[in-house]
């Protein structure tokens, strides 16, 4: 099994498996509660960030504030890919529904994931992500959907970065919810109630995974 530090809590086998991943400086109980208001019954994949900037945990490595290390974003990207495929036989999720449920840069981990691995994930619920490369690649993302919560005075991950992530994921055909609040880099009560509509909208479509 891929080495990441995680935590997993058992589910309900008719609920998504919701994979939880923390911001910077976070760790894996972070998103818990906020997880319980999306799917409370859903069994939890919490991972660890394995980078360490200044003793805080992160996903990838950055060169300076909002200005990432692109080479260690894909390196980063598969190695969570590659624990999401090894934690489907770990723990007998077989074909069910995963969705990635990330915040800030947790958000922007998997987005790279959806942009670059496909076949580990189709589903994302990022709260405060920006788009995580210049020029991802060309992979069809048909059947893959995303949600997305920003807000319009969010210093950390501004506006033009996020919208260039909606064009990127549509531009490969995935289905995009843009939700939009007026505040700053936080998750908030109408952003949480948008995405479990978004998530319960989600039912039946994702019967057959790739």
């Amino acid at each position: 099994m891929s080495a990441l530090e995680h935590q997993y809590v058992e589910g309900a086998p008719d609920e998504p498996v919701l994979l939880l991943l923390h911001g910077t400086g976070g760790g894996p109980d972070d998103l818990v509660p906020l997880a319980r208001r999306l799917s409370p019954d859903s069994a939890l994949l919490a991972p660890a960030g394995p980078v360490s900037e200044n003793g805080a945990a992160r996903w990838f490595r950055r060169l300076a504030e909002g200005v990432f290390d692109h080479e260690d974003v894909v390196f980063r990207a598969n190695q969570l890919a590659d624990f999401v495929v090894a934690s489907r036989a770990e723990y007998g999720f077989g074909d069910r529904r995963l969705v990635a449920v990330g915040f800030s840069n947790g958000a922007n981990i998997a987005a790279a994931v959806t942009l670059l691995r496909p076949d580990a994930v189709r589903e994302a619920a990022l709260f405060a992500a920006m788009s995580p490369l210049p020029e991802p690649p060309r992979h069809e993302l048909t059947g893959t959907r995303v949600f997305l919560s920003n807000g319009e005075h969010d210093p950390m991950a501004p506006l033009a970065s996020a919208e260039a992530l909606v064009r990127d994921l549509r531009e490969r055909s995935a289905d995009v919810v843009a939700h939009r609040h007026p505040g700053g880099h936080q998750v908030t009560g109408d952003g949480l109630a948008s995405a479990a509509e978004w998530l319960d909208g989600g039912r039946g479509e994702q019967s057959t995974r790739t």
